[in-house]
C-alpha cells in the first residue's frame, strides 16, 4: 500500500510525464518513472476501484511505455506493464480461470492510428485490402460467460484479465442474459463469451430518482453503476438495477463432434454476431457495420461519434475487428492486445481539476443549488468551468473542499459533475464548503423540509425564484416564446418592465424599442411569438407555471381530466392520485399550487390578456376513433415525426404513454426499436403495430 507521501510524489510524476510524450533522449530514465505511475494507477484502478487520472490519461502514459521500450527492446523487463495482461484483483470475491485471457484492446485516437494499425494488418495477412467489423465500445463492466450443454454455468468480471471474479448468481438477475442457450444447434458443447454489461441512461435516471426520493445521494455514473452491483452480495439488489448486457465476442469453443448439426458455425465476426442474436443474446448485431477497407472504417467511426449521445447507452468509443475469424487467428496477439481488433476511442469525457470557490443558486421553486467553480478543463470537447453539487447531502457524501483536485467526468447527456476529490493530494489548505443560513438574493431564513435533502427559500417575492419562473415559462418546452430568452428576461426585470408573468403579455414596447438591439423587425417578432403562445396546447401552460414535480410528461397526462386549468381547484389528492402516473409528491404539489390565492389570481389574469386556459384538444377529441387508447411510440418514425404522431393521437381523443405498462394498448414500432419493444412482447395484451398500421387507423 501506498503513503500519502508516496502518492503525492507519484501524482507529481504522473503530471510531469503527462506535459510531452517524448522521452527517447532518456529513455532509461523515463521508462523505470512510467512503470512506476502505471502500477500506481494499475493498482487504483484494479484493486482499489479508485482512480486517480482518466482512461486518456493512462493510455497516453501506456503508449509512451510502449513506444519507449519499442524503440530499446534491450530495456524490456518481464515485470513491465506492457508485459502482463493486467493487475491484480479484489480478493474479496472467489476466483476463477478464464478459459482464455482476457486481453486489452489496442488504442487509438485519430485517423492517422487506425491508418497505421491497417498498414500492419495488411503486411501480417499479406493482403491487399482487410475486410472489417465495426462496432460501438460499451461503457460498462466486463464479463465472461461459460456455457455447457446448452447451459450458463460459469459467470465471472474480467479481473486480471487470467482470473476474475465468480458472479453467476448475479448475472443470473439480468434478463438479457439467457440461462441457457442451443449452441449445440452449431455443434458447440462449450463457450465462452465475452460482454459488457451496462445500465442504460434512462433506467440509470430513473434509479437516481428513486434514491432521491429515498434522501439517498444519486450515483455518479451508469458505468459504476452497473460494475458496482456485479460485486452486490444480494443479487435481489442486482435485479432492482435494471442491468442489461451487451455479448461482442466468443473467445473460446468446444466442439461436440456432431455431424449432423443444424446451422454452420459462423466463420466470421459479423456472422458470430448473428449467431449470438439468434439464440437470445443481445450482441450488436444491429449496431454493427461491416466494411472493405480501413477509409470506410474511419468515416463510420468519425460519424458516429457525433451521434454517441443520442443512444440509449453510454459508450467511450468503437472497436474494429478483423471480420474473418481465420485471418483472427493468423494475425495472433502480443501479451496484451490481439493484433486483429483495436479500439478507437472517442474524446476523453475525464479529467482533473482545481476546486476553487461554491456559489449558491437559487431556483425557480427557491431550491439553493450549490454550484461549483473549477479551473476551466476540456472535457469531451467541451470546455467546462462550472458544475452543479446537487445538494447539501451530496456535497458531505463525498466530502468535497475548496482547494480540491477533483475528478470531472462529462455524461452522455452532456452534464458534468465531480466524481469524487482526489483525498490523496490534500495539502491541508483546503477549506469546509459551509452551507448559508440565508438566501444569497433576498436574504430571508432557508427553510428545509423535513426528509428532503434540498434547503429552500419560501419567500414567494425572492427577485431569483421570480426571474427563474418567468425565464422557465417563456422557454422552449412551456410556452416556447421565441426571441424572449433568459437574457432579454433579465433585462426587462432589471429596468423593471417585467415583474411577473402576466408582465410577459403586458410589456411597454414603446420602452423596449429605445434599448439597444431592438429594432423594428426584433420587437415585431417578439409580439408576434408571445401573441402566438396565447393559444399554445394546455399541457404548455400547465408545465411553464413551474409547478414542482410536473414536468412535460405529467402535464401531458394531467391536463386529459380537466376541461380548464382552473378545474384543479376541485381536486383532492386522493382524486389527484387516482389520475395516471401521479404518486403522492405530485399530488400533494398539485394541490398546495391550485389552493394558494396568489397562484389563482395569477391564472384568471392570464385568461383575461388572452391566453388559454380551456383544454381546446380535450374537447375537440371527444367520441372520436382514438378514445380510451394509450399509445406509446419507440423507434425512428420513417413518415411522421413523433411529436406530429402524439398530436395525431390526442386530437383524436387518445392517449400517449411515457412507458410501457399494462396500461398501455398499442407500442407504434419504428426503425431500431430498443428496450421498450422486448417489454412489450411481454404483456399479451398491448398491440404491437409499425407506422404503416397506426397511419391506417388515423380518420381521413
Amino acid at each position: 500500500m501506498y503513503t500519502q507521501t508516496q502518492i503525492k510524489e507519484l501524482q507529481s510524476l504522473t503530471t510531469s510525464l503527462l506535459k510531452t510524450a517524448d522521452h527517447r533522449p532518456l529513455a532509461t530514465e523515463v521508462i523505470e518513472k512510467l512503470r512506476r505511475v502505471l502500477r500506481f494507477h494499475e493498482n487504483r484502478y484494479y484493486i482499489q476501484n479508485d482512480p486517480l487520472i482518466s482512461d486518456f490519461e493512462y493510455d497516453s502514459l501506456y503508449k509512451q511505455l510502449e513506444k519507449l521500450e519499442s524503440d530499446n527492446p534491450a530495456l524490456i523487463t518481464k515485470d513491465s506493464p506492457t508485459q502482463r495482461v493486467g493487475s491484480s484483483l479484489n480478493t474479496s470475491f472467489v476466483t476463477v480461470q478464464h478459459l482464455v485471457p482476457m486481453l486489452s484492446l489496442e488504442n487509438s485516437y485519430n485517423a492517422e492510428d487506425l491508418l497505421d494499425w491497417d498498414r500492419k494488418a495488411k503486411e501480417l495477412s499479406k493482403l491487399d485490402e482487410v475486410e472489417y467489423c465495426v462496432e460501438p465500445k460499451f461503457d460498462g463492466a466486463s464479463i465472461s460467460l461459460i456455457y455447457e450443454n446448452d447451459q450458463l454455468v460459469r459467470a465471472a468480471t474480467r479481473g486480471d484479465g487470467v482470473e476474475g471474479e465468480e458472479i453467476t448468481n448475479n448475472i443470473r438477475q439480468i434478463r438479457s442474459v439467457p440461462l441457457s442457450a442451443k449452441f449445440s444447434a452449431y455443434g458447440i458443447q462449450q463457450i465462452e463469451i465475452r460482454g459488457e454489461v451496462l445500465m442504460n441512461k434512462n433506467s440509470f435516471k430513473k434509479y437516481n430518482e428513486r434514491l432521491a426520493e429515498q434522501n439517498l445521494p444519486p450515483l455518479a455514473n451508469a458505468r459504476n453503476a452497473a460494475s458496482g452491483a456485479l460485486r452486490m452480495k444480494d443479487p435481489k439488489e442486482v435485479a432492482k438495477r435494471n442491468l442489461e448486457a451487451f455479448l461482442y465476442h466468443v473467445s473460446y469453443t468446444l466442439d461436440d463432434n456432431n455431424p449432423k448439426s443444424e446451422h454452420p458455425k459462423p466463420e466470421t465476426h459479423s456472422s458470430m454476431l448473428d449467431m449470438l442474436w439468434d439464440l437470445g443474446f443481445r450482441s450488436p448485431k444491429k449496431e454493427k457495420k461491416v466494411y472493405k477497407g480501413i477509409q470506410k472504417v474511419i468515416d463510420h467511426c468519425l460519424a458516429f461519434e457525433t451521434e454517441r449521445d443520442t443512444l440509449p447507452y453510454e459508450i467511450d468509443g468503437m472497436v474494429v475487428k478483423v471480420n474473418e475469424l481465420t485471418l483472427q487467428d493468423k494475425l495472433s496477439q502480443t501479451t496484451h492486445h490481439p493484433r486483429w481488433a483495436i479500439a478507437f476511442k472517442f474524446k476523453a469525457r475525464q479529467g482533473t481539476s482545481i476546486l476553487r470557490k461554491v456559489e449558491f443558486q437559487v431556483g425557480r421553486t427557491g431550491s439553493i443549488t450549490p454550484v461549483a467553480k473549477i479551473d476551466p478543463i476540456l472535457v469531451g470537447g467541451v470546455t467546462i468551468s462550472s458544475i452543479s453539487l446537487f445538494n447539501e447531502d451530496v456535497v458531505k457524501e463525498k466530502d468535497l473542499r475548496i482547494g480540491d483536485t477533483v475528478l470531472v467526468e462529462r455524461a452522455g447527456d452532456v452534464i458534468p459533475y465531480i466524481v469524487k476529490p482526489l483525498a490523496e493530494l490534500r495539502t491541508g489548505k483546503e477549506e469546509e464548503i459551509i452551507f448559508p443560513k440565508k438566501c444569497p438574493v433576498c436574504h430571508d431564513e432557508l427553510f428545509k423540509p423535513e426528509g428532503e435533502a434540498v434547503w429552500r427559500c419560501i419567500n414567494i417575492n425572492c427577485e431569483a425564484q421570480v426571474v427563474e419562473r418567468i425565464i422557465h415559462f417563456v422557454s422552449k418546452d412551456a410556452m416556447d416564446i421565441k426571441s424572449f430568452g433568459d437574457a432579454n428576461v433579465r433585462k426587462f426585470y432589471e429596468m423593471h418592465l417585467l415583474k411577473d408573468i402576466p408582465g410577459v403579455y403586458q410589456l411597454d414596447f414603446d420602452s423596449i424599442s429605445k434599448l439597444e438591439g431592438f429594432g423594428k423587425k426584433s420587437i415585431d417578432n417578439l409580439k408576434a411569438a408571445i401573441e402566438n403562445s396565447k393559444t399554445q396546447p394546455l399541457h404548455r401552460l400547465l408545465f411553464g407555471l413551474g409547478i414542482r414535480y410536473v414536468g412535460e410528461t405529467t402535464a401531458k397526462t394531467l391536463v386529459h381530466s380537466v376541461e380548464h386549468l382552473l378545474d384543479f381547484r376541485n381536486f383532492t389528492e386522493e382524486q389527484l392520485q387516482a389520475l395516471d402516473e401521479v404518486g403522492v409528491k405530485v399530488a400533494a404539489s398539485i394541490y398546495r399550487f391550485f389552493h394558494i390565492e396568489d397562484n389563482i389570481h395569477m391564472l384568471e389574469k392570464l385568461e383575461k390578456l388572452g391566453v388559454q386556459l380551456k383544454n381546446e384538444k380535450k374537447q375537440l377529441a371527444e367520441n372520436d376513433n382514438f378514445a380510451g387508447q394509450t399509445f406509446l411510440f419507440t423507434g425512428t418514425m420513417v413518415q411522421l415525426k413523433r411529436s406530429d404522431a402524439e398530436e395525431m393521437v390526442e386530437k383524436n381523443g387518445g392517449k400517449v404513454a411515457s412507458g410501457v405498462s399494462s396500461k398501455l394498448n398499442y407500442l407504434v414500432v419504428g426503425a431500431d426499436a430498443g428496450s421498450k419493444l422486448e417489454k412489450a412482447k411481454k404483456i399479451p395484451s398491448i398491440s404491437i403495430i409499425n407506422e404503416e398500421d397506426f397511419i391506417k387507423m388515423l380518420p381521413i
